[in-house]
Order: C-alpha cells, then sequence, then structure tokens
C-alpha cells in the first residue's frame, strides 16, 4: 500500500492520509536522516555549505513536510485512532532532535566549518543558521557527560508525551460538558443567532431544546448576553475548571499532576544544561537576556496600568449596582455587564455589528488591505485537497497577479475534536534548494469563528475580525520571506519576536478607511454607517486597562512559576497564580479557579517563560505603526520597506537590528501606550 505521506507531492494529500500511514513513515524519515548524518561525516573533515549544511537542511525540509500535515491533522480532526500513533511519532522525533543534537561528530563538524574561512564567505542567512545550530547544540546538552546526556533524552522524551496529553485533556474535558436548556426564558439576552445555533445543536444530538457547549463562540456568547446570573455561573465555573480536579468533570481529565511533573521535568533539564531555572533557560533562544529584565518590563507596565484598570473596575461595579443591585461584581458577571456598560457608553451593539462583517466582506477587504500594504493579490484556488469541506485554499501573487508567490489554507469555524483558539503554523517552509530552485511557501491559517447558520452568512464580531487580521500577520511573515535557507526564514525568529507582525496588523481593524473595505451589511452591502462607526471607533480602548492586566497576570504567572520552581515544594502553580493576583488583578477571583490546567500556551505550546512576548513585542509592531500613521496607513512605499526591513528578512538578523533598520531608531513604549489609551 502506497503512504500518502511518502508520495511527493506539492501540497498534502489530506483526505488519503490515515493513522496507520503515521508511524511507518516517520520511522522511515528518520532512519534515511540517520543514514545521511553517518553518510556526511564520513567524507573527511572539509566542510563547506554545499556539501554539509545544504544536504542536512533539505533532509530536515523532507521531514518537516512530511510531519506538517500529521501535526496539522492532530490539531484539526483529533480522534481516538490517531492518539497512540501520533504519541509514538512524537517519541520517535523526539529521539531523533535528541540524537541529532548531542551527535558529538556532528557538532564538531559545524564548529569546524564556523572557524574556517569558508564561513566567512557565506551569506548572511547561512552564518546566521550555523550560529543558531551550535547554539541548539549546546541547549541539548552536546558538552555533557555520557550519563546525563542520556538523563537529558529520556527528560525531552517525558515532557514531549506530558505536552500531548495536556492538550488532550484541554480538548476532551472542552467537548465533554454541554448544557441542554428546555425552558426557552432562560435564553433571555441571548440573540437570536446565537439561539438559532443552540438549536442546530441540540437537532444534531437528536435532542430538543438547545445545546450549548464550551467551545468558544457559544460559551462566549452566553457570558456576554444571558441576562439569567445562575446560568452564566454554571457555564463560567465548567470552563474554568476544566481539566482539573474538581467542577462537573472533576477528576476526568485531569492535568493538574501533568504541570506538577512538567514543572519537576523542566527544571531538572534547567539546571543539567546549567541553568538556575527554566526561565534563563528559555530566554536563551530569546531577544530579552535574563528573567530580571522581562521582570521590570511586566512590572512597568503593571505600574502604569493598575490605577487605570482599577477606575475601570469600579465604574463596572457601580454600573451593576444602579442596574440590578449586584453589590459585589464576580467574573462571571463582568463579560455581561461589560457589554451593557458599552452600549450605554458608546450606543454600541456587538451583535448588530455583526450583520456588517459577513465572511467574505471581511476576507475580500482584507486581501485589499494587503494588496494595498504589500503589494500583493489574493485568489482562491478550487480542488485542492483539504481536511474538511469548509476549509478554503488561496494563492498569494505580486501585484500584477503574474508571479506566484506563496499559498494558504483557511480553516475558519469552530466545530467539535478541532483545537480551540486560532493559530498559524508552517505547512511548507520557504527556502532554495542545491539545484537553485525556489520552494514556495505554504501555511495553515486555522480559527474557531461563528459558523453560517441557515441562508445567513457567518457574521463575526469585530473582536473576530481583529483575530483574523492577527492571524494573517503570522502568515503574511512566513509567506513573503526572501530568505533562502529554511532555519532561518519566515516566522523562524526569536520567540519573542513572533507576534511582532501579527499584532501590528491588527491595527488596520481600528482604521476607517481599512473598516470601509473590510465592513458592508450583508444584506445591502452599504457600509457601516456614522452611527456604528463612530462609537466603534470611540469604544477601541474601553476597559483596555482590564485587558492589559489581564495579560499580565498570565506573563507574570509563567514567568514567576519558571523562575521560582523549587523541587521539594510541589503544588507551587495555583499558589503562584494566587500571589499573581493578589498584585495584578482588581477584583478578588473565586479560590477555584484552576487556570493553569488549561493554559495550553505554556503547558503543550512554544510560550513557557515567553507569554510575556506579546506584550513585549507589542511594543515593538505598535511603534511600527506608528510609522504608517505619520507617512500614511496605506503609503505603499513604507510598506515596501515594512516587508524588505523586517517581513522578508526572517531570522537572518536579529529582530531589534532589523526594527531599527525600518524605523531608523531603537523601539519605544509611547506608541504602544497611546495605542492601548493608557495616560
Amino acid at each position: 500500500m502506497n503512504n500518502p505521506l511518502l508520495t511527493t507531492t506539492d501540497l498534502p494529500l489530506f483526505s488519503a492520509i490515515r493513522a496507520e500511514h503515521i508511524v511507518p513513515a516517520v520511522q522511515q524519515a528518520i532512519q534515511a536522516g540517520r543514514q545521511l548524518v553517518t553518510q556526511l561525516l564520513s567524507q573527511g573533515e572539509h566542510f563547506t555549505w554545499d556539501t554539509f549544511c545544504q544536504p542536512l537542511a533539505e533532509e530536515e525540509d523532507r521531514l518537516d513536510r512530511l510531519w506538517s500535515p500529521i501535526r496539522h491533522l492532530y490539531a484539526v480532526k483529533n480522534s481516538p485512532e490517531w492518539r497512540a500513533p501520533y504519541q509514538e511519532c512524537v517519541q520517535l522525533l523526539t529521539e531523533y532532535a535528541t540524537w541529532l543534537g548531542q551527535h558529538q561528530a556532528l557538532y564538531t563538524a559545524y564548529r569546524q566549518l564556523q572557524a574556517s574561512d569558508h564561513f566567512n564567505t557565506l551569506p548572511l542567512a547561512q552564518r546566521k543558521a550555523v550560529d543558531n545550530t551550535l547554539r541548539n547544540f549546546k541547549l541539548a546538552g552536546v558538552h555533557l557527560p555520557a550519563e546525563q546526556r542520556q538523563r537529558y533524552a529520556v527528560v525531552m522524551a517525558r515532557l514531549s508525551a506530558l505536552s500531548i496529553q495536556f492538550e488532550d485533556n484541554v480538548l476532551d474535558a472542552t467537548m465533554g460538558w454541554h448544557q441542554i436548556i428546555l425552558d426557552e426564558s432562560l435564553l433571555a439576552g441571548l440573540p437570536s443567532r446565537v439561539i438559532d445555533l443552540a438549536r442546530a445543536c441540540a437537532e444534531e444530538q437528536g435532542k430538543p431544546g438547545w445545546c450549548f457547549t464550551l467551545e468558544i463562540p457559544s460559551y462566549q456568547a452566553m457570558m456576554t448576553y444571558c441576562d439569567n446570573r445562575d446560568l452564566r455561573y454554571s457555564f463560567y465555573h465548567a470552563y474554568h475548571t476544566r481539566a482539573s480536579d474538581i467542577g462537573p468533570q472533576g477528576g476526568q481529565w485531569d492535568n493538574g499532576p501533568i504541570i506538577e511533573e512538567c514543572m519537576a521535568l523542566r527544571h531538572e533539564l534547567a539546571q543539567l544544561l546549567g541553568f538556575a531555572n527554566y526561565a534563563e533557560k528559555s530566554l536563551a533562544k530569546k531577544m530579552v537576556d535574563t528573567p530580571q529584565q522581562v521582570l521590570d518590563f511586566l512590572n512597568d507596565l503593571l505600574q502604569r496600568v493598575r490605577p487605570q484598570g482599577a477606575r475601570e473596575f469600579n465604574e463596572l461595579q457601580n454600573f451593576a449596582r444602579q442596574q440590578d443591585s449586584i453589590e459585589t461584581l464576580q467574573p462571571w458577571d463582568l463579560p455581561y455587564y461589560s457589554e451593557k456598560l458599552k452600549q450605554q457608553q458608546y450606543a454600541i451593539d456587538d451583535e448588530q455589528l455583526r450583520s456588517y462583517f459577513p465572511e467574505e466582506r471581511v476576507l475580500q477587504g482584507l486581501f485589499e488591505v494587503l494588496r494595498r500594504l504589500f503589494s500583493v493579490t489574493i485568489r482562491e484556488r478550487q480542488g485542492v485537497d483539504t481536511w474538511h469541506p469548509e476549509v478554503r485554499f488561496f494563492e498569494l501573487y505580486d501585484q500584477q497577479g503574474l508571479q506566484h508567490l506563496g499559498s494558504f489554507y483557511l480553516d475558519l469555524y469552530a466545530r467539535s475534536h478541532k483545537r480551540g483558539g486560532a493559530w498559524m503554523d508552517e505547512c511548507i517552509n520557504a527556502r532554495r534548494d542545491s539545484r537553485g530552485v525556489w520552494q514556495k511557501p505554504v501555511t495553515y491559517l486555522t480559527c474557531n469563528f461563528s459558523r453560517p447558520v441557515g441562508n445567513q452568512p457567518a457574521l463575526w464580531s469585530h473582536e473576530e475580525v481583529i483575530t483574523l487580521f492577527h492571524e494573517f500577520g503570522h502568515g503574511i511573515h512566513h509567506l513573503l520571506t526572501q530568505v533562502e535557507v529554511a532555519a532561518v526564514s519566515g516566522t523562524r525568529v526569536p520567540w519573542d519576536a513572533i507576534e511582532v507582525p501579527s499584532q501590528f496588523l491588527e491595527n488596520w481593524c481600528w482604521q476607517s478607511p481599512a473598516l470601509a473595505l473590510i465592513s458592508g451589511h450583508y444584506q445591502t452591502d452599504q457600509p457601516l454607517p456614522p452611527a456604528l462607526l463612530e462609537p466603534l471607533l470611540a469604544a477601541k480602548n474601553f476597559q483596555e486597562a482590564l485587558f492589559i492586566l489581564r495579560q499580565l497576570e498570565f506573563s507574570l504567572f509563567d514567568l514567576r512559576l519558571h523562575q521560582e520552581y523549587q523541587p521539594e515544594q510541589g503544588g507551587q502553580a495555583l499558589k503562584i497564580l494566587a500571589a499573581v493576583k493578589q498584585e495584578v488583578a482588581v477584583m478578588t477571583a473565586p479560590d477555584w479557579l484552576r487556570t493553569p490546567q488549561t493554559f495550553l500556551h505554556i503547558f503543550s505550546g512554544s510560550y513557557a517563560a515567553g507569554y510575556y512576548s506579546y506584550l513585549w513585542a507589542e511594543v515593538l509592531s505598535a511603534d511600527a505603526f506608528a510609522r504608517f500613521e505619520e507617512e500614511g496607513i496605506f503609503n505603499s512605499q513604507v510598506g515596501h520597506e515594512f516587508v524588505e526591513c523586517l517581513l522578508s528578512r526572517g531570522g537572518s538578523e536579529e529582530p531589534l537590528v532589523l526594527f531599527k533598520r525600518f524605523r531608523g531608531r531603537w523601539p519605544q513604549p509611547d506608541a504602544f501606550l497611546r495605542h492601548h489609551g493608557i495616560q
């Protein structure tokens, strides 16, 4: 039987991939990689880029292209039959990565190359790739005694398994809870669109009434609009005790023990490598040098933001007291009364706004924004094999529509067995092969937005539109790279710089000329009337300090957890979270919150001791956008310079060097504070 994962095609054959294909394919690819390393090292001691690095890069690319659709399918079509083989593959890949990272002869070969006269003749991207590789050898423990190298391998394998189990538990817990409501009076306050979706959800299960779930479109609607406070509480409690020891599913998919083991292993790993804690180890590959620098940055921001956050919360508390005699505002009240207060202050109704953000209008407007900014055109391509009928495929061309630059898959709607949130991931990386052929990049752009209801198109909130722009910022970073070495092309940058393009592109969601492009009533195509546009823009910084405080809470918890961990103490996650809340939060939270148990970014993603990256990178992205504010938000020359100085350079140079080339100076925080309305 032919294995579709081993078939050489331009794009993955998703519909043909089965769970039984993945282990044999990964085993074969790893074996080929091991054989190539042995072959290259047997050639002697004169190592060059073309005879040594290039073959290794091409073998790595083959493995990346094989693994990419497997990793993606696991995220968007998770199923029981995939879990065991996927876990086995992750273990195989982890062992292989450790074998490469600790290969003494391979490390020596790279060192000899770096020390040679040949190295100084290489292009910048190739030198940067070699430098990064040597750094990664050290972070893989190549310098350790044999016994410690072996322990490193065991720890890495176990951490990989824990990461997968953590994500699976969150997904299972999210899918494992729903509520059927039979009394229509309990739905008071919910928009008809949401009620129709809940009715359809119940019908799919063959049940009467309305079915509400913990998937984001359903959960957020319940928290924002439902008048029944007890019902809001039940959903909030179920959501914030997922994958934990308490709540309606208490103990069923408990991530608490996983967090404990993960933290112990991370700390051990850091100390094996000579770091005091995992925070130091994490920062070894980032822009920031020390945990103290991060803490100084976060605490300085906290001092600036918290007074305004306290005023915003007090205003909301007073509003709830006046409206409904709510003496003590609770977390399950915040979205509900925030929406009511926003309507009162700005005469703005988020549900009414949805009518002006239908899917196709938003997409075409976004494509026009990208055309004006970056001189690219986007066309949909039919007939491409995908993992679900709802997935669409687009191609990116130059402004004349002649040169094909890259492509992307677009998977927009929430559904069962699909990981929550929104993300961009690499499908195919840009690079130039040994024949001089340019490999065009391909990316996945995945969201969990509201879907069409009946004959009505998908109508998105402005927040969902911002999320779409955010992910497209990542996508454009990947697709517009001009770096010919995959290891430092596209989004392969220091992790605390990866959010710069994504947060940068969000800014156009708040500009009147751009809003005119991305909005239009789904029935009449009429633009946003001034009565809606002006309040939308005026409300941009509504409760913005409360939002930043939430980000600061996540960031400080993440960093302190990894910096302060003490193996003999254990059980520190909830204790540190409580301490951070004491310093940051402006309202008292219930002691039953189990936020760490679903913190995918740090326990299953790549943000461990790095969640601060969102705020750190936004200082750069806001300052970069300020140049467009100064010279024109659709200034094509500035857009061209942004591509040339930043987007197209990938990780071939340090992010601050690239930023200074675009801005003419080092970044400043003024624009960040101004954009968030922080006084």
